[in-house]
């Protein structure tokens, strides 16, 4: 509660509180004997308290507006991940558990696991090329939160993959199943394998006796249950219960012909991803005996303890596959040799296990933990394997809240520390809570308050904190420039702190994810062209297009000067620098073979955009990969033959260029093209004039096609850096603008003109429809 008036500072509004104080103690005394003057004191600490709660709600109101038009602003996506699937109940919320997700690996041993676009797959229908991971994710499957615990079974050439996935209404596990008949670049999802009242997930299949048996986690119905399939592979049936005992992620493996089952129980306190339990049998429906050394561990949460997917063998040894929970729960997997394995001994040893992370953060879908695997040999020799992921930590949704109400409890404190400074605010404390308080209170208060010395030391600080505005205003006088460069500083700390709070609450869990088309996900090469005088531009742009989520490689055409040095590159992925003979412009298209992807994004160095908008503008060249997708439009009109800005486009509401220096491209296409007999004036134009290099390619593009050839995405924001520096290519803009316009005549010549083709802004399409 505060209460308001006085004074601005000094006598009147630092007295204030003690004066109310004194008016209400006389008045208590004489309650009696002047009733009138009761009502009128009353009125008053009324009305100066109402004044207080007033300033703080104008204040708490403005810096709420401020929130929700950063949020409207900065925060709103233009488009939904889940491609159709938008609607927020019809999965992909935001859970506490996370965000987890499948990928694919292969490799020829199960320590050299590769993700599955370095398979180089690609897939025509959806524009995938090469197909990326995750293969599976929340709007593969149907109302699913997100999806874990992946276990392959493999038919012949058939992949199916049972998982845990989260359903979004019922906020329970249940168990989905996959199939994939072309090695896991494209899945079928079949649907929900098993579906039960309680939590289910860990779906361990295998075989035994030519049946197929499922045994999922089911440690909150407090059994281990093992389910038979009677119509692989959606339908099964409870062939019995194991065991009654609340085991996690529990799996049963045959060795030295015995079956031995591992499991851990959780149920007891401190147990959490520490424990880890053995069982034995001869037949691996059971009856099981405890091993004699149970529990095998009762450790810390980081060694690996707790299983972490199906055990394999490899070079005739038995590996077990744990997960670290030390940082976060789930937050790597951990291979154990398994060096003893008998009734009354157990041994196992770390090996290494040389899995790369992604250095993207959580804009990587597994950036954040990866804790299942499960890895098999194909009858090819190849090694497979489905590896689940997240981008954020364990709990992280609960942690932002909890950052954004205190973002929220410090605005709070800055609004009643401006109205202490400005005299709006006098009293911090309700007054009778203050020792120094005389109004009337209950006999059954003043009772307690005599037997309880504790109270008393409390009211005594209370009386002590509500004398801190009298200090305050004492110390910094408002009306000066202190102290309107203290409020000044208060209330953009007070800014700031709404739009960290706003963004820790509704902002998301921070990650600029890919956009999936088709259901595939899918990877670029991001090309620049630079020298040595752009050095500084360069590193800030290795650093920051790196982390873009779709970004598999970066590659530097080096004109001119001594080049960097690789390590001089902040980059999470391989950079490679092709340095020329000639400094020319049409190095930028040349013929790359080392490049791999269809997709190249050819982009200045000195352009700096979020790696959201390099996302659309991805995922909208792989709906029209035969067509320049860029963030930079112009118009040229056939008749003026001139080269105009983009103001000038918007004033003709339309376009017929994209300008390559931000723009996505075909590589095989656009490169071979501009490279083309055919191409060979216009290079040499190119060479003479040392500019309109993206002019030309525009040309040629549309000589090729009477169809629409280029594609325009609005950034969100875009700062051209060379503006920071001396290093600017094309400072003088109307000698620029006068050598383009003598491209566009001699291209005009050469290919034919651009008459006819024009294609109007849609406003809507620009912002959101990519």
């Amino acid at each position: 509660m505060v209460v308001a008036g006085g004074g601005e500072n000094g006598g009147g509004g630092g007295t204030c509180c003690m004066k109310w104080w004194q008016h209400n103690r006389n008045h208590y005394n004489h309650h009696h004997h002047n009733h009138s003057s009761n009502g009128s004191g009353n009125s008053n600490s009324g009305r100066v308290a109402a004044a207080g709660f007033v300033f703080c709600l104008v204040c708490f109101v403005i810096h709420g507006l401020i929130a929700v038009l950063y949020g409207w602003l900065i925060l709103t996506r233009p488009f939904s991940l889940n491609e159709g699937k938008g609607l927020p109940w019809l999965g992909c919320q935001e859970d506490n558990e996370g965000s987890w997700a499948i990928g694919v690996f292969f490799g020829p041993s199960p320590f050299s696991l590769q993700p599955i676009e370095t398979a180089q797959i690609w897939i025509n229908e959806s524009a995938a090329w090469p197909v990326a991971n995750p293969v599976i994710t929340c709007a593969s499957a149907s109302s699913s939160n997100f999806v874990a615990d992946p276990f392959l079974y493999v038919q012949g050439n058939t992949f199916y993959v049972f998982y845990e996935t989260k359903n979004s209404y019922t906020m329970q596990g249940d168990i989905g199943v996959a199939k994939s008949i072309d090695k896991g670049a494209t899945w079928q999802q079949l649907g929900i394998a098993l579906d039960e009242e309680w939590h289910l997930s860990y779906p361990y299949v295998f075989n035994y006796l030519g049946q197929v048996y499922m045994m999922p986690e089911s440690s909150q119905k407090g059994e281990l249950r093992l389910y038979r399939v009677t119509n692989f592979p959606l339908e099964w049936e409870l062939d019995r219960i194991i065991m009654k005992k609340p085991l996690v992620d529990s799996f049963i493996i045959d060795h030295d012909g015995e079956y031995w089952l591992f499991g851990s129980e959780h149920s007891y306190f401190g147990a959490e991803n520490k424990q880890l339990e053995i069982w034995y049998s001869s037949s691996p429906l059971g009856p099981w005996e405890p091993h004699k050394k149970n529990p095998i561990y009762n450790t810390y949460t980081s060694f690996g303890a707790r299983n972490g997917g199906r055990p394999f063998r490899y070079n005739g040894n038995l590996y077990r596959i744990g997960q670290d929970c030390g940082e976060t729960y789930g937050r790597r997997v951990r291979i154990f040799k398994v060096e003893v394995l008998s009734r009354y001994e157990y041994k196992e040893v770390e090996v290494p296990f040389p899995f790369e992370g992604s250095s993207k953060g959580r804009n990587a879908w597994n950036g954040a933990r990866y804790h299942h695997l499960d890895v098999q040999q194909l009858r090819s020799g190849e090694w497979v394997g489905v590896m689940d992921g997240d981008r954020v930590p364990s709990g992280d949704s609960v942690h932002r809240f909890l950052l954004g109400c205190a973002s929220v409890a410090a605005i709070a404190g800055l609004i009643l520390l401006s109205g202490v400074l400005l005299g709006a605010v006098n009293c911090i404390i309700p007054l009778n809570w203050c020792s120094d308080y005389s109004g009337k209170r209950s006999d059954t208060l003043i009772a307690w308050e005599r037997a309880n010395a504790v109270s008393l030391k409390v009211r005594r600080v209370f009386s002590r904190l509500n004398r801190t505005p009298s200090y305050l205003r004492s110390w910094i006088k408002p009306n000066t420039c202190t102290g309107r460069s203290v409020l000044a500083l208060v209330f953009a700390l007070g800014v700031v702190l709404s739009c960290t709070g706003v963004t820790f609450i509704y902002g998301g869990n921070g990650a600029e994810e890919p956009y999936s088309w088709k259901g595939q996900f899918s990877q670029f090469t991001l090309l620049t062209m630079t020298y040595d005088a752009r050095l500084w531009n360069l590193k800030m742009f290795v650093s920051h297009y790196s982390r873009c989520a779709s970004v598999k490689e970066i590659i530097v055409v080096w004109n001119k000067g001594i080049p960097p040095k690789l390590s001089d590159l902040d980059s999470a992925v391989p950079v490679r620098i092709r340095i020329e003979d000639q400094n020319s412009l049409n190095n930028r298209f040349k013929i790359d073979p080392l490049i791999k992807n269809r997709a190249v994004l050819e982009l200045d160095d000195d352009i700096m955009m979020t790696c959201d908008d390099i996302e659309r503008g991805f995922m909208l060249w792989r709906q029209h990969p035969d067509r320049i997708v860029g963030f930079y439009p112009r118009y040229v009109d056939g008749s003026r033959l001139e080269y105009s800005g983009e103001k000038y486009a918007r004033k003709n509401e339309g376009y017929n260029m994209i300008l390559t220096g931000a723009a996505f491209i075909d590589s095989q296409v656009a490169f071979k093209r501009y490279w083309s007999e055919q191409a060979k004036p216009g290079r040499e134009v190119v060479d003479a004039y040392f500019n309109c290099e993206d002019v030309l390619m525009n040309f040629l593009y549309a000589n090729a096609s009477s169809s629409k050839t280029v594609e325009y995405v609005r950034p969100s924001w875009a700062i051209d850096t060379s503006k920071f520096s001396s290093a600017a290519i094309s400072r003088d803009t109307n000698r620029h603008y006068k050598i383009r316009s003598e491209c566009l005549r001699k291209f005009t010549d050469m290919y034919g003109g651009m008459n006819g083709r024009r294609w109007e802004f849609n406003s809507r399409k620009d912002h959101w429809d990519v």
